[in-house]
């Protein structure tokens, strides 16, 4: 994406091969993209996977990657597709006949969660992801219970995946330089099902953003205009909030509430 469209350009070469060999630790078949600007974290992907697939919005920027990288694309090394993120099906991008592959970009600040939320709620097969998000937003990612930065979005990357910041980027790697600083993490899948013994996933991301609806509140407030104060009120957890509880305790409770 462009600057106009929220982006800035990380420029830094050995930052870019950094984020490419997190990404390609292994085998490397194939990488999605998210976002790739003037092709930066493109050049470096290039180096190490047998295939992009790099997505992007910006008709300019489409037209600047697709002379920049022509013999690549003629290659059938990378695949350039013109279009929104959160409208693209991912599952036909990563399938089992495809092998695994990886996902990567710099993410904006204000799309980072509908990006997470697309890829985990689709049938993309992927084996790591790794992106360059905001500082702020990388501490929330991979937040610990008890923690300021834990919240919904810890909860909802968590279920999906075990998150790990990989390490940190200052605003002077990019141009033009951003007013915080960024963070490199890396997300490793897992089925929420088997981890966390839960039959329906989205029921419970239901109940955990109930939860943390009103943040600074105990459990008792946000929960009992759904379950009922009585039965609330009975709760050890009642008086708690949200942000004191693991992914397993959340878990826990929602299954309590929901056999009652």
């Amino acid at each position: 994406m462009g600057r106009r469209l929220g982006q800035h350009f990380l420029f830094r070469k050995s930052i870019l091969d950094r984020i490419a060999r997190a990404v390609c630790v292994d085998e490397c078949p194939v990488v999605i993209e998210i976002g790739p600007g003037k092709g930066a974290l493109t050049a470096s992907l290039l180096e190490l996977a047998s295939k992009v697939v790099a997505i992007e919005v910006d008709p300019y920027l489409v037209h600047y990657l697709r002379q920049k990288f022509s013999a690549d694309i003629e290659a059938g090394r990378l695949e350039l597709i013109e279009g929104d993120v959160l409208k693209t099906d991912f599952g036909a991008l990563l399938h089992p006949a495809a092998g695994t592959g990886s996902i990567a970009g710099n993410l904006p600040y204000y799309i980072t969660s509908p990006i997470l939320q697309r890829i985990f709620t689709s049938d993309v097969v992927w084996q790591r992801a790794v992106f360059l998000v905001q500082l702020e937003v990388a501490n929330r990612l991979a937040a610990s219970p008890g923690t300021r930065a834990y919240g919904y979005l810890s909860v909802l990357t968590q279920v999906h995946a075990r998150a790990g910041i990989l390490f940190e980027v200052p605003r002077t790697a990019f141009r033009p330089p951003p007013k915080v600083d960024s963070a490199v993490i890396s997300l490793e899948p897992r089925d929420a099902a088997t981890a966390w013994n839960l039959s329906d996933t989205t029921g419970f991301l239901t109940f955990a953003a109930t939860c943390f609806r009103q943040k600074r509140k105990t459990l008792r407030n946000n929960l009992a205009p759904r379950y009922g104060h009585a039965r609330v009120d009975a709760l050890p957890e009642g008086r708690l909030r949200a942000e004191q509880l693991s992914v397993a305790e959340l878990v826990a409770l929602y299954q309590r509430l929901e056999a009652a």
